[in-house]
């Protein structure tokens, strides 16, 4: 399943990068408590809420990621895995049918 790598990959490079984000924030917040612009509690609230929206398109973008490497497969032939089961139901009828006759015709 090389294609579910692929996504694992993306996933993994979101959430690294929702975590230097979220490293990021607080250095800011600290910054701005330490100049005084915001006071700690503020600051809290600020990273919080900028973490829980991070998480919650997170989601979203997971499942962007999924439907872009759905719609470039398609588009490049590659077949779904059902299509592709399907085909090997057929091949292996078929190939049974070739057995078949051959052993009707070696009779």
């Amino acid at each position: 399943m090389e294609n579910n790598n692929w996504l694992q990959q993306l996933v993994m490079l979101g959430v690294g990068t929702t975590s230097l984000v979220a490293e990021k924030l607080r250095d800011a917040s600290d910054d701005l408590v330490k100049d005084g612009k915001l006071n700690p509690e503020q600051a809290k609230v600020f990273v919080d809420d900028m973490m829980q929206q991070l998480k919650s398109e997170q989601g979203n973008w997971e499942t962007q990621i999924q439907k872009q490497i759905k719609n470039v497969m398609q588009d490049l032939g590659v077949p779904r895995q059902s299509e592709t089961d399907e085909l090997r139901g057929r091949i292996d009828r078929l190939e049974r049918q070739v057995r078949d006759l051959e052993n009707k015709l070696w009779r």
